[in-house]
């Protein structure tokens, strides 16, 4: 599915329950089937409005209808519900409809803000989302799969600040470096390098 579609859908699935009416008729027909009469007056509504969320609902594919006489009787697609959540709300569609959105953009203004000319750090932001902006910047320094003894990782860490024993803390603290106990190597930690 292209992004553009996969977002167009997710918008309409989104669009098509954020109303609490629709919520209330979605959990009506989740009991069973229901004309819009019926759905009208438990929900207090003319039956014109529930016609209304009925067929944005209908839209995509959440409810259907069957003629029984002079009435049209609705359910609830509760495959379709269950099939639409597994499709839109996974762990690769969401990421994805922010494919378009620039990531970096927020590092790169936290950078521009506390780091001067040379790279170096002026002084540490007290908020933690913003440390971690320059703390992703300065794990870049380091090569991916290299141990490095505190002694070289204090070298690469100077180009950054004076004070590399609080950087080589915050890096294993926050994830982006692991190090061996008592003194030992540093390197980038797994989740760092991707």
């Amino acid at each position: 599915m292209a992004d553009a579609a996969r977002t167009d859908e997710l918008v309409a699935f989104f669009k098509a329950l954020s109303d609490a009416n629709r919520l209330k008729i979605v959990a009506l027909l989740a009991a069973g089937e229901r004309s819009v009469e019926e759905l009208a007056a438990k929900l207090g509504l003319t039956s014109p409005t529930v016609s209304h969320h009925l067929s944005r609902l209908s839209a995509i594919g959440l409810v259907s209808a069957r003629a029984e006489g002079y009435y049209s009787i609705y359910r609830l697609e509760e495959g379709a519900l269950a099939a639409m959540a597994l499709r839109l709300l996974n762990e690769t569609t969401l990421p994805a409809v922010a494919a378009d959105v620039e990531m970096d953009a927020f590092d790169r203004k936290v950078l521009a803000t506390y780091l001067d000319a040379d790279g170096r750090i002026q002084a540490f932001p007290a908020q933690r989302k913003k440390e971690l902006a320059i703390l992703r910047h300065v794990v870049k320094a380091f090569e991916p799969g290299r141990r490095y003894s505190e002694k070289e990782a204090n070298t690469v860490l100077r180009r950054f600040s004076a004070d590399t024993a609080r950087l080589r803390r915050h890096l294993v603290d926050f994830g982006f470096m692991d190090r061996q106990g008592g003194g030992g190597d540093y390197w980038t930690a797994e989740a760092a390098t991707r």
